[in-house]
């Protein structure tokens, strides 16, 4: 069974599975499931704990001997196992098949690994895991998302915020879940059970946001112009190549234009994508939801707009590099108006 962390506490109150696996690129996330399991456990008496790092000169016999052998000093254990690679090897892979075709007795095994891509789910050691226990994804929280993951750890801790002091604290925390976290931490510290005014928190609340340029894409797609100023600016601040961001947002809207024109060519919009080659789930459901957007005429002019800015960077025009990668997101980003307002 697979679920999300969310998810993980009601699963936890309806019963204690012998095997969980806790995977994912959100390591507060990863922490707190671990967290959950470990004292579900010993709630219900399994109150040793053994550890097995698995590194690259981890000998993978010591899972098989743990799991095999029994407590000396309680009837019920918790037997865990960090890969910190996320790749066991054919050696472990085998080893954690073995470990649930017979899952040792009175004892709860917790898997903990990073993120997983989708070959290594392919593989046979994960579908053992997956068909054993419970398969618990930490997955990152999207700035999209992030409001409704902010007010559910605030009604946690007994406060509430409305929907514009929710965008505001996820404005000044995107791309930094633990600082959300320790923001709303705070806030808890600071003000008193109940509704939050917006002045106060915006008193209260740090800007601790971090942006990840390969999130510019989306953004660019997605026509939150106000979003994608935010990010290029924060990314200038960081000090990320602009070649690199070029890059980034060039692709996006190749990618745009490949599927506008299988789409002109009037096929589905499935085939369309596999046609365009646009992998991936949520980047499928976001260009198909922003697409019809954007026309052929607006997707050249901005290839065009690219390459001047690529110019720009080799130093063989001139211009100012940051400025025009606004500009050249406000193509997409903004309404087609937008292209009369630019003129290149």
């Amino acid at each position: 069974m697979r679920i999300t962390t969310e998810q993980l506490p009601q699963q936890l109150k309806r019963t204690l599975a012998p095997l969980y696996t806790i995977y994912g690129d959100e390591p507060l996330l990863a922490i707190e499931a671990a967290d959950r399991v470990r004292t579900n456990a010993r709630e219900r008496g399994h109150s040793e704990r053994e550890v097995l790092t698995a590194d690259q000169h981890f000998d993978w016999s010591q899972l098989r001997i743990s799991g095999a052998s029994q407590s000396l000093f309680a009837t019920q254990r918790i037997l865990e196992v960090r890969i910190p690679s996320g790749k066991p090897g054919n050696e472990g892979g085998q080893a954690l098949q073995s470990l649930c075709n017979a899952l040792p007795a009175e004892t709860i095994v917790l898997i903990q690994l990073p993120e997983i891509d989708w070959r290594a789910q392919k593989g046979a050691w994960f579908g053992a895991l997956d068909a054993a226990g419970v398969m618990v994804e930490a997955k990152q929280v999207g700035r999209a998302e992030l409001p409704a993951w902010l007010g559910g750890r605030l009604k946690t801790q007994d406060q509430q915020a409305d929907d514009e002091t929710l965008a505001f604290i996820a404005d000044k925390v995107e791309g930094n879940l633990l600082a959300a976290f320790q923001e709303t931490q705070k806030l808890a510290l600071l003000f008193p059970p109940g509704k939050l005014a917006f002045e106060r928190v915006k008193e209260a609340v740090l800007d601790v946001a971090r942006f990840d340029v390969f999130d510019l894409g989306e953004i660019v797609i997605s026509g939150d112009a106000k979003h994608l100023a935010r990010m290029l600016a924060g990314l200038e601040g960081e000090g990320i190549a602009p070649p690199l961001i070029l890059w980034t947002m060039t692709e996006e809207i190749r990618a745009a234009g490949r599927l506008v024109a299988m789409l002109n060519m009037g096929r589905p919009m499935q085939q369309a994508m596999r046609d365009a080659r646009i992998w991936g789930q949520g980047r499928q459901a976001m260009l198909q939801r922003h697409v019809k957007r954007h026309s052929t005429a607006q997707i050249e002019a901005a290839l065009r707009h690219a390459a001047r800015i690529d110019r720009m960077i080799k130093g063989l025009a001139k211009g100012d590099v940051w400025d025009e990668l606004l500009q050249l997101g406000l193509r997409f980003a903004a309404p087609r108006r937008m292209d009369a307002a630019i003129t290149r």
